[in-house]
């Protein structure tokens, strides 16, 4: 295989090139639907079968952090289509300018992502022999509010009492919760490594009005992967809200 400048020796034209690439992501982008909804079907299985234990994991998440880093992605996705329209009129100075705002955005997405994780390590809600989901309202620290304990404590004692088996059915909650996220975070961090290397694209001046493939197919991707987020916030985070 060659290349003559930015075309592929086995292609035409550059808008030949452009559709097959287009075609070969949303084709990838099928498969990843297939992946998640495993995923996701193993999540309404459980979920129907165990409600109580799933609303009760459900409100030891911090809904802060996860609406925050909502905002985060909904921005990222905003800055990652100005890079695809930067580069597609010519601008090549924004194109780098949005690709950098799209990787720092994801970023401190997955930054957050490591604090919600320390906070589920230091809870004892890792799926395993120490999993507890009584630990955190029975061993409250100094910076914890005393009335919002007492009133999580009578909320998990409450849902002991419908469900004996909220440990167990639990720590299913926090597998799905652990699996959903930590694949979508590797997905993440994939994106991040082709937004570098779009950055170093960007910066020699490769993408034109004529060729800005690279950008438009990464931005297919990352757009892709907000919307799995998208889905994830409410089904995780927001299941039995009621504080």
């Amino acid at each position: 295989m060659h290349r003559t400048g930015r075309l592929y020796g086995q292609f035409e034209t550059l808008e030949q090139q452009k559709e097959t690439a287009a075609l070969g992501m949303w084709v990838f982008l099928v498969t990843e639907v297939l992946f998640f909804g495993g995923l996701f079907l193993a999540y309404t299985v459980n979920r129907s079968a165990f409600s109580t234990a799933f609303g009760a994991g459900s409100n030891t998440l911090d809904i802060k952090l996860g609406g925050f880093n909502t905002v985060v992605l909904i921005m990222s996705s905003l800055t990652m289509a100005m890079a695809v329209w930067s580069a597609q009129v010519g601008k090549k100075k924004l194109v780098s300018i949005f690709l950098i705002a799209t990787l720092g955005l994801g970023t401190i997405f997955l930054g957050v992502k490591v604090i919600e994780y320390k906070q589920k390590f230091d809870h004892h809600l890792i799926p395993g022999l120490g999993f507890d989901m009584r630990y955190r309202s029975e061993h409250p620290t100094a910076t914890d509010d005393p009335k919002e304990m007492a009133i999580e404590k009578e909320e998990v004692e409450k849902t002991f009492a419908v469900d004996p088996d909220t440990n167990a059915h639990g720590q299913l909650y926090f597998s799905l919760y652990f699996a959903m996220t930590g694949l979508h975070a590797l997905h993440m961090i994939v994106g991040a490594g082709l937004l570098v290397w779009l950055i170093k694209g960007s910066f020699a001046g490769r993408f034109t009005p004529q060729y800005n493939t690279p950008v438009e197919i990464v931005g297919l991707y990352w757009h892709f992967v907000d919307i799995v987020w998208i889905y994830l916030f409410p089904l995780l985070y927001l299941i039995d809200r009621h504080r």
